[in-house]
């Protein structure tokens, strides 16, 4: 599982010209693209979101826990994508939808087991994601 995690000021996600996901955070909050591989366990969902949501990368050093600024999860599974031969990605990395969103879903679940506002893409559809990084920070995630 990979998670790419952006420091952001605001964030909003919108499927069909609809906005289906927002944060508008005070002054901070994250941004959570997730990729899920063919080995990923919900174990693995759960300990990655508890890396989130303690990793101390918001201002003055503290954590999202801390601040309890929201994060807003969107799947991702072109963070599988393997590049290194010629110029179209093979995807053969990325789990399966029926895999893969259970996982998502239970990533976000556990972020909000813990306390944390979440908001959340539609997975499997065509999202349009804005946001404006913060720092800028990015961090890979990987478990």
């Amino acid at each position: 599982m990979r998670i790419l995690v952006q420091r952001v000021t605001s964030a909003a996600v919108t499927v069909d010209g609809a906005t289906v996901g927002r944060i508008d955070p005070d002054p901070q909050g994250l941004v959570a693209l997730v990729g899920v591989t063919h080995d990923d366990t919900q174990a693995r969902a759960e300990a990655l979101a508890e890396k989130l949501w303690r990793l101390r990368i918001l201002t003055g050093e503290r954590s999202a826990a801390e601040l309890n600024a929201p994060i807003l999860v969107i799947s991702q599974f072109t963070l599988y994508a393997d590049t290194a031969k010629g110029r179209r990605p093979s995807w053969n990395a990325a789990a399966p939808g029926p895999m893969a969103e259970p996982l998502v879903d239970a990533f976000a679940a556990a972020l909000r087991e813990r306390g944390a506002t979440v908001g959340t893409g539609r997975f499997g559809a065509h999202m349009r994601v804005e946001l404006v990084n913060d720092g800028p920070v990015t961090l890979l995630l990987e478990a």
